[in-house]
């Protein structure tokens, strides 16, 4: 539980979180998903190891990781009745790393397919930031086309059409390798929209507690990966 927690006063709020808020509401987020999810993997603070010397340390000395997971499986016809014409990927910034297909391998079959999340904090956009990578049981990645098929239909229409959910790959910040990733451009303006409407019923303010909660309401739902109600209740105990 935890005691006399941080408030954001929306109406001066511009949507991002101070890398000391983010590790609060990282916390609470993992504990509440523990209390809502048990028999569910879970999220763990995960802290890395120790830098070179000559590298500058993120503001932020950990993340959260949740591994293992099995997303349920959509058929064909779910997503023949999504089907759409494929977009040029949208670009926030000359900051977007292209995709590397040297490093992807072919589907691996009707196997099951893993998925392991991390939730991280950007320093640059100041917003937490969904990092993902889906493979096999034996360890075999997946290209985006194939784990696109775990997806419900209006996923991977708002994948490929939105502006604020599109898919990238590039460097994990702590694992320097490339992971994909649901690009933070426009994060800040959506959840301003998203705390500032549950604000307008508080009062004006809004836990920092709740935001990760909020966040991955939506975002968790563009990969499959929905909150139960109990995560999203007033009465959710932190």
């Amino acid at each position: 539980m935890v005691s006399n927690p941080s408030t954001i006063d929306t109406s001066s709020w511009d949507g991002t979180l101070s890398s000391r808020d983010f590790c609060l509401a990282a916390r609470a987020f993992s504990d509440i998903w523990k209390t809502s999810n048990p028999a569910m993997p879970q999220w763990s603070w995960v802290v890395p190891s120790p830098k070179l010397p000559l590298i500058a340390p993120h503001q932020v000395e950990g993340y959260l990781l949740l591994e293992n997971v099995i997303l349920p499986r959509f058929s064909e016809e779910d997503h023949d009745e999504g089907s759409h014409t494929q977009k040029e990927e949208p670009s926030c910034s000359d900051q977007d790393e292209p995709i590397d297909s040297a490093i992807l391998v072919k589907s691996c079959g009707g196997e099951l397919h893993h998925y392991d999340f991390h939730i991280v904090y950007s320093t640059s956009y100041r917003v937490p930031v969904l990092y993902f990578r889906a493979y096999c049981s034996d360890g075999q990645p997946l290209v985006l086309d194939d784990f696109e098929k775990d997806l419900p239909a209006n996923s991977v229409k708002a994948i490929t059409e939105s502006k604020w959910t599109f898919i990238t790959q590039e460097e994990h910040p702590y694992l320097n390798r490339p992971w994909y990733t649901l690009h933070p451009c426009g994060t800040s303006e959506w959840i301003k929209l998203l705390l500032t409407a549950e604000a307008s019923m508080a009062k004006g303010a809004c836990a920092i507690e709740k935001y990760l909660v909020s966040w991955f309401s939506v975002v968790g739902q563009v990969i499959g990966l929905r909150l139960p109600f109990e995560m999203l209740s007033d009465n959710a105990q932190l």
